[in-house]
């Protein structure tokens, strides 16, 4: 596996060793060993994956402690923008962000540690998203950004016509509304 450290501490890409042939590939899309040794030293406590058609847009999610969440995130089927925000108040790095195009067919992975909103856009019909994270959903400690905000500036490949929101994804408040509890 490659871990590559993105323009922002801590986000880190992972490119899998892919082995094909003609039935097909095979690839370990997480090794705890491999993972502790890059830095990635968690326990992760639940799976979820999503299905979702083209345009629909999930996030800029997150939990605040004692229930945060680090996020190991890929897709199965499809392709999607990912995008990471960083809301650590001290970093250097405060408000900017980090997206990937990660797909069935790159095998990319993205590590987002607590700290960070989450959020991605489906590019195709059928995209299957999963992600491992290392804390229980708690509904209570929910937080979030509303997607499009200009001050984040985030391309996220959609035009704002195209894009499918949740209820509760569409009153999310803008950035410099946000408290950031990290």
């Amino acid at each position: 596996m490659n871990f590559i450290q993105t323009s922002i501490p801590d986000l880190i890409i992972i490119e899998p060793k892919i082995w094909k042939d003609d039935r097909g590939y095979f690839y370990e899309s997480y090794n705890k060993k491999l993972f502790s040794e890059a830095g990635i030293d968690e326990d992760f406590v639940q799976d979820n994956q999503s299905f979702s058609q083209r345009g629909t847009l999930r996030g800029l999610h997150g939990q605040a402690n004692p229930f945060a969440q680090g996020k190991l995130v890929r897709v199965i089927q499809g392709r999607v923008i990912d995008v990471a925000v960083d809301i650590r108040k001290g970093s250097a790095t405060y408000g900017q962000h980090v997206s990937i195009e990660m797909s069935g067919d790159n095998f990319k992975m993205f590590w987002i540690p607590p700290g960070f909103l989450h959020g991605f856009v489906t590019l195709e019909d059928n995209t299957i998203f999963s992600y491992k994270v290392t804390n229980l959903y708690d509904k209570a400690s929910e937080i979030g950004v509303i997607w499009n905000d200009p001050e984040l500036n985030i391309k996220w490949g959609l035009s704002e016509d195209e894009v499918i929101l949740s209820a509760k994804d569409k009153v999310l408040p803008r950035f410099n509304e946000f408290n950031s509890p990290f």
